[in-house]
């Protein structure tokens, strides 16, 4: 088995950000959206600015966050799985709510 490779986690982007599968974020406002896919009906869509000052996404909410939290969103394919058994077309979820962060120097 092959082992994994920076590469093969994350895509270089034209904007400079680099495409990862899982990052910090700050709720920075909701998403109204009134004809939608069936399967985002009662789900709520979040938008996303990528810390510290990245790209904005819009996620949808799988744990309950609000605006001006900082949050860990799942990117790819690998968002819907924070709804299964359901298929829930997204390619951005918000997984978890960050409490605290604490960083080495």
């Amino acid at each position: 088995m092959r082992p994994l490779s920076e590469s093969s986690i994350k895509s270089h982007r034209t904007d400079g950000f680099p495409h990862t599968l899982m990052y910090l974020g700050k709720v920075i406002g909701n998403v109204v959206a009134t004809i939608k896919d069936p399967a985002l009906d009662g789900r709520k869509l979040l938008l996303i600015r990528r810390l510290p000052d990245g790209p904005t996404v819009v996620a949808i909410d799988a744990v309950g966050a609000g605006a001006g939290e900082t949050v860990y969103v799942c990117r790819g394919r690998e968002a819907a799985f924070a709804f299964k058994p359901e298929e829930v077309p997204t390619e951005a979820s918000v997984v978890a709510i960050v409490d605290t962060i604490e960083r080495e120097l």
